[in-house]
């Protein structure tokens, strides 16, 4: 049996980088009574860089470390690669809850009104037969163009950091996910927890306007559902992030609530 949730929750988010911090902050504003460990592998990054073996690898044994030393309450891969590749190795291993991100095919095809919807997301999310199922099982008369792109989290991490990204290359990442076959994607599903660190330039970027979807609120949701009601505690929770490289992030983090005095290394 794991054990009885403390007086006051300990949730684990946990990314190859830092677009779960996308997540991080959706989940602080529906439950900021919870104590938050943003965890980012960024000694592993980019996770579609490895191949499947040695990513289910590292991520069940990294897991294993940081239940041992945290021991909380709920984990949440904020990670569709990680999610689609590791998420039922770390189910069938650890007894802590675990909550996943896939691609939003079904809101997204729900949503479309032209039937034309794009998947955005790494080469290694859109390669995955699980998405492929998501299509055959929720995509029903909308046709779905899978988009794998090779650089957008990359990019999002170096914009986030104050790098300037060129527009030119953001527009080249994403331009496969806009189709016009007589009817337009309305709608384009973000199958990755880096882009909305993007949302405002590729909504600039856009050759016509679009609905992108990020799943980060629904994640959050899913998390809430989960712990049920909030416990009594007094004031809002600590948020801690750990990286596994070891490397301070104290100005990025700086805008999502999380103290530089708190940045620690891996345990």
């Amino acid at each position: 049996m794991y054990r009885a949730m403390a007086v006051r929750e300990k949730i684990l988010l946990f990314d190859s980088g830092l677009g779960g911090l996308t997540v991080f902050r959706e989940v602080v504003a529906l439950r900021p009574q919870a104590d938050l460990h943003f965890v980012a592998d960024d000694a592993g990054f980019p996770y579609g860089g490895l191949q499947e073996p040695a990513l289910v690898g590292r991520v069940v044994a990294l897991m294993g470390e940081l239940i041992e030393t945290h021991r909380p309450d709920l984990v949440v891969i904020a990670c569709n690669t990680a999610s689609t590749i590791v998420l039922p190795e770390l189910r069938k291993t650890y007894a802590v809850p675990f909550v996943g991100t896939v691609p939003a095919i079904k809101p997204a095809c729900a949503a479309s009104i032209t039937r034309r919807v794009s998947v955005l997301g790494t080469e290694a999310t859109v390669a995955r037969e699980y998405t492929r199922a998501l299509i055959r099982d929720y995509a029903g008369d909308c046709k779905v163009t899978l988009v794998g792109a090779k650089k957008l989290a990359a990019y999002a991490e170096d914009d986030l950091a104050g790098a300037k990204i060129d527009d030119t290359a953001i527009r080249e990442e994403i331009a496969p996910a806009f189709v016009d076959d007589g009817n337009r994607t309305d709608t384009i599903v973000l199958a990755c927890t880096h882009y909305p660190l993007l949302i405002e330039r590729l909504r600039k970027l856009a050759p016509w306007p679009v609905n992108f979807i990020d799943p980060a609120p629904a994640i959050a949701r899913r998390v809430v559902d989960l712990l049920g009601p909030a416990p009594p505690s007094a004031g809002h929770g600590t948020r801690r992030a750990i990286f596994t490289s070891g490397r301070a992030r104290a100005a990025v983090l700086d805008r999502f609530g999380i103290r530089a005095a708190e940045l620690t290394k891996p345990a």
